[in-house]
């Protein structure tokens, strides 16, 4: 491993780990390399290949197969190339975060086709949240889901193929160098958080109400953080209520559950909605969203599209359909199931006057009988456990929002605290 190096004046110099396979990209390893290091940063190339290694890199193939406990040979002789990038990506994983202990890392980035993008997102996916991440792709323009998943990495169009250096790909790959060192000089870890974390989930249906209970929230000294539930906000939710060390959690935005249930594409499985209740974490559940479920907008034509529901085209892409009485008892009874396993305390929160903007007098879905109806399935279908109420306002009016602050501020240190010593 090379000794950190030192810039003007002797101010140490933000490493970058950089991800390349030199068998089949030496060209275009050494062009970024170069560019980084123009950058004024150091560089830590980790190389994963297989073929056959070429001297130069930092971390080189025999080290990254150690790291697994095999020899690169012995790689090589399973002669499966997806179990190979299985074991290379293991040991790359493992050694980039032994090079990260021994010497802080302030960004990665990587170049790659499919098997260099698999290998250096998912070595990227391990590094925390806010450690810059770049990753130069031929897959970046449109398959990038399971790339991203949850964490914060920027994906470039290699536009070309990576194969040799020519006048687009020169000024693409020097632009992913120079991103990368920027945020770098900038990246400083997070240090520890002294503010209770609250974890909220919404949809710009609810918007009105979950920025009255995050500035509630906020003026109380909490940390909030707001995930928009299109299927990678619940999957972030649950990581990092999974995670991190959280004070409660506001989940009122239930549309994915919803999603699950009738296909839609915001689903994200059947563990939405569990993690904080099976770590013990205070959460407030309000039924936000729940009025519909989404799918796309190239369904919506027919005579009667969507089982004959009702629907509102949102845009191109995303069609609200209206949820039934059916559908509500349906998710009534996946919520109860759900919730009868709770470790921590759980209180379920019903605005009577509608679940989303949608579901208002202005919206296109309102449906005023049925948040009553809905209220009546949940007082079924939910254990006793579960702190029930029902409120008379809509979920977008500061009285349904200020509840779910009263509801919350009891599992606050600092709130809670306070109000002891008053007493």
């Amino acid at each position: 491993m090379m000794e950190t190096d030192l810039g003007e004046f002797g101010v140490t110099k933000k490493k970058i780990l950089m991800i390349v396979t030199q068998d089949t990209k030496q060209i275009e390893a050494a062009f970024l390399r170069k560019e980084l290091e123009n950058a004024d940063v150091s560089v830590i190339h980790l190389d994963p290949s297989v073929r056959k290694v070429i001297p130069g890199a930092e971390i080189g193939p025999d080290e990254v197969a150690a790291a697994c406990g095999m020899t690169l040979e012995k790689i090589r002789a399973i002669g499966h190339e997806g179990e190979i990038l299985e074991k290379m990506t293991e040991g790359a994983i493992k050694i980039a975060h032994a090079a990260n202990e021994k010497d802080p890392i302030s960004g990665i980035i990587a170049i790659g086709g499919s098997m260099g993008t698999t290998l250096g997102t998912r070595v990227m996916q391990t590094f925390p949240f806010g450690v810059p991440k770049v990753m130069i792709s031929t897959l970046a323009s449109g398959m990038t889901a399971g790339f991203v998943g949850i964490k914060d990495i920027a994906m470039f169009n290699s536009v070309c193929d990576i194969s040799g250096l020519n006048s687009i790909s020169r000024e693409i790959y020097r632009g992913g160098a120079y991103a990368v060192a920027g945020m770098a000089k900038v990246y400083e870890p997070a240090g520890p958080n002294d503010k209770p974390l609250v974890l909220m989930s919404t949809l710009g249906t609810t918007e009105a109400c979950m920025r009255r209970v995050r500035e509630g929230l906020e003026a109380q000294g909490c940390e909030v953080m707001v995930f928009h539930t299109t299927g990678n906000g619940g999957r972030t939710l649950e990581a990092i209520a999974g995670e991190r060390n959280v004070a409660a959690v506001v989940d009122m935005s239930l549309v994915e559950i919803n999603d699950f249930l009738h296909q839609g594409i915001c689903a994200t499985g059947p563990h939405r909605a569990t993690t904080s209740i099976a770590r013990g974490i205070p959460t407030i559940f309000a039924p936000g969203n729940i009025d519909f479920f989404i799918m796309p907008s190239e369904l919506a034509k027919g005579e009667a599209p969507f089982g004959g529901r009702d629907f509102h085209v949102h845009n191109a892409a995303l069609t609200a359909v209206r949820t039934t009485e059916n559908d509500l008892q349906l998710l009534a009874d996946h919520l109860g199931g759900i919730l009868a396993d709770a470790k921590g305390p759980v209180s379920f929160h019903i605005p009577l006057g509608g679940f989303s903007s949608h579901d208002s007098t202005e919206g296109k879905l309102y449906r005023p009988d049925l948040p009553t109806r809905f209220a009546q399935q949940c007082e079924q279908a939910l254990p006793a456990h579960v702190d029930f109420k029902v409120i008379d306002a809509h979920i977008n009016d500061p009285a349904f929002a200020d509840a779910l602050i009263a509801a919350t501020l009891p599992f606050i240190p600092s709130f809670a605290t306070a109000q002891a010593d008053h007493v």
